[in-house]
C-alpha cells in the first residue's frame, strides 16, 4: 500500500505543473503591453514648435502613463496629447520624420512643444544640437 502513494502523486504532478504553467500563462500575457490607437477626433492636428529630447537621467523612471521609460523606445511627452497617441514628427530642416508614441506630460519649457526619447531624436536630428524645429501629426 505504502508502494502506491508516489506512484500517485507521480500521476497528479504533471496535472498540477500543467494547470501552474497555464496559470502563469496567463498572468504573464494579460501583463503585456496594450496596443494604442489615437483618438479618431486628433488623426490630422498638426503643431509647429521646437522638440528637445529626455535627459538620462529618466532612464527607467516612471513616465505621467505609468510605464518606464526607455531612452531606445520611439516615445515622446505632450502637454495635452492623450497617452497612446501616434504622433509624426518631421524636422523641418532636413523633412526626416519619426512615428513616436505619446506616454508623458511635458515638455515644462516654454516654446517646446514635445520632448523626445533620445533614440526617435536622433533618427530626424543631431542629439547634439539638442533642439530641432519640427511639425507633429496625430495619425493613426
Amino acid at each position: 500500500m505504502s508502494v502506491l502513494k508516489p506512484i500517485e502523486s507521480i500521476a497528479v504532478q504533471p496535472k498540477l505543473l500543467v494547470f501552474v504553467s497555464l496559470c502563469l500563462l496567463l498572468v504573464i500575457s494579460s501583463c503585456s503591453t496594450v496596443e494604442y490607437r489615437s483618438s479618431p477626433q486628433l488623426i490630422g492636428y498638426t503643431e509647429r514648435g521646437i522638440a528637445s529630447f529626455y535627459a538620462m537621467r529618466f532612464q527607467f523612471r516612471k513616465t505621467s502613463s505609468g510605464e518606464r521609460f526607455n531612452q531606445l523606445a520611439l516615445t515622446a511627452a505632450h502637454r495635452t496629447l492623450p497617452f497612446g497617441t501616434k504622433v509624426r514628427v518631421t524636422n523641418l530642416m532636413n523633412n526626416r520624420s519619426v512615428i513616436v508614441k505619446i506616454n508623458d506630460r511635458g515638455p515644462f519649457i516654454d516654446n517646446r512643444i514635445i520632448d523626445l526619447s533620445r533614440y526617435a531624436f536622433s533618427k530626424i536630428g543631431d542629439t547634439d544640437s539638442g533642439l530641432i524645429n519640427v511639425k507633429i501629426e496625430v495619425i493613426n
